[in-house]
Formats: C-alpha cells, structure tokens, sequence
C-alpha cells in the first residue's frame, strides 16, 4: 500500500507541477476540470450511496464549471469566495455537532447541492490563485498540506485526547494543536528568512499586509478549517459507510479524500487575497 501511495504521488506531482509551470492556460483548464469532476462525482456518491445518476450529473456540472471559468470572459469571482466561506461557517462547520440528516431525505438532497457549490467555491479559487502565480497557490497548499502531517506526526508522538471520537477516531487535540503550531512557525520562518525567492508566498504577502498578528491569525483560521473540511468528509464517508471516497487514485482513495481539507481554506484564502 505504501508503494502504491507513493507511486501515485509522484505521478500526480509528474502531472500537475508542469502544467501549473509551464504557463499553458488550456492544459490548465483541462486538469483542473478533470479534478473538478471527479471532486463533483464522488460528492453526489456519498451523498446517495448507489445512485445511478451521478455519472450524468457529475458531466453536466462539469460542463458548467468548465465553461463559467474558463470558457468565457470571468466576473469578479470574488461571490463565490464569500459563497463557500459562509457555507463552511454557517451550514457545514455546525454538523460536526449536530449531524447530517438521514441519507434518501429532502436535507440531505438539499446539503449535497450546498457542498457541491462549495466544490465550485474551492475550484473557483484554484483559478483566481493561480492567475496570482503557481508559487502564491502552492504556497496556499503547502499550509494546509503542513497542518495535515504534523497533526498526524504530533498526533502519533503526544495524541491523547479524541478531537471527533465519533467522527475520526485517530484523530486527537494534541495532534491538531501541534500541526497548528508548527505550520504557525514554518509560516514565519518563511517570512523571515524566504527571501526573494518566496516574496509572492502567501503568508509573506499577508504578513507585508496585516503585519505579524494578522498573518498569524490568519494562518491559524486557515489550519482550523482545514480541520473542519478533514472531519466533514469523514462524517460523509462514515455516514455512506465508505472507507475512501473512490479508488480514483491508488493508495490514496479519491480526489475528495485528497482535497478534503482544501475545500473550506481555498474559497477563504482566495477571499483574503483580494485584500492583499
């Protein structure tokens, strides 16, 4: 499994790190609306477990992301921003408490509809991102890419206390906290030390923006969502009874269960940014 893990990584890497640097927008276009499709298929799959239709309805919101961003001239994406943060905040984040409605019900119809907006949120954001520079959105990644491992690094070494026993039981406080408090400093050090060279990172540009305690307020708000968007996917998939959200990818499951945690930050990251 570990081979395999690794295999598909280093494919994936092989795919997209040349097409986000090779300044081609049509190979730009095209992945990132396989990867929207298959985001948007798995979605409607938790959702209702067995459907028939997600195929179909997986193609034709493709065919709308498709060409909303990239097949005619773009508004202000900035709405959609907004959309996915108040749909984290207000709709998503509270079922982590409360819980999600029963599967083959009305609620349930109408959050998957909700969490596939918000899909188009984070996919919107990867476009306006990445119009900044491939740096300023890898930059983005590699926060929540680095909450994720040293949460689970700290969570291994001190883990003790269940963040969502329920939910993911791996998980742990201690964990969390630690990734928090690592991404925190490898953020500063960044700033500190980055250089020319990461001038057009993310958290260099917030902190030349908001000074030191906005950007560590905002690399802190960005970690906790990330959080959120980790457990809310495994709500769905033990929910569905689904280990993986698909087996799209080898040793990692689906494109869900990689972007999971990306899905609340991205739509977020994007809206500070256009304050920067």
């Amino acid at each position: 499994m570990l081979k395999t893990r690794i295999i598909t990584a280093l494919v994936l890497l092989a795919v997209l790190l040349p097409v986000l640097y090779s300044n081609n927008p049509t190979a730009f276009a095209v992945v990132a609306s396989i990867f929207f499709g298959a985001a948007i298929w798995e979605c409607f799959r938790l959702f209702n477990p067995g459907a028939k239709s997600a195929v179909a309805i997986a193609a034709a919101w493709t065919l709308a992301f498709a060409y909303a961003f990239f097949m005619r001239e773009q508004g202000d994406p900035t709405f959609w921003f907004a959309i996915g943060a108040l749909l984290w905040a207000l709709r998503f984040a509270p079922t982590l408490k409360l819980g999600l409605p029963p599967l083959a019900s009305t609620p349930n119809t109408l959050l998957s509809l909700l969490y596939a907006i918000s899909l188009v949120a984070c996919f919107a954001a990867i476009v306006m991102l990445f119009q900044y520079s491939a740096l300023f959105l890898l930059s983005v990644l590699v926060i929540v890419w680095s909450a994720d491992i040293f949460a689970y690094v700290c969570g291994k070494t001190f883990g003790k206390n269940k963040l969502a026993p329920s939910i993911s039981p791996g998980k742990s406080w201690e964990g969390a906290i630690g990734g928090g408090v690592v991404t925190l400093l490898l953020a500063s050090l960044t700033v500190l030390f980055g250089g020319e060279a990461l001038s057009n990172t993310f958290a260099v540009r917030v902190q030349a923006s908001f000074g030191w305690a906005g950007m560590l307020a905002v690399i802190a708000l960005i970690v906790v969502a990330s959080v959120v968007g980790d457990l809310f996917e495994s709500q769905l998939k033990r929910r569905a009874g689904m280990k993986d959200s698909s087996n799209l990818l080898p040793g990692h499951g689906g494109v869900l269960d990689r972007i999971d945690a990306l899905v609340p930050v991205l739509p977020l990251a994007a809206l500070i940014a256009t304050r920067l």
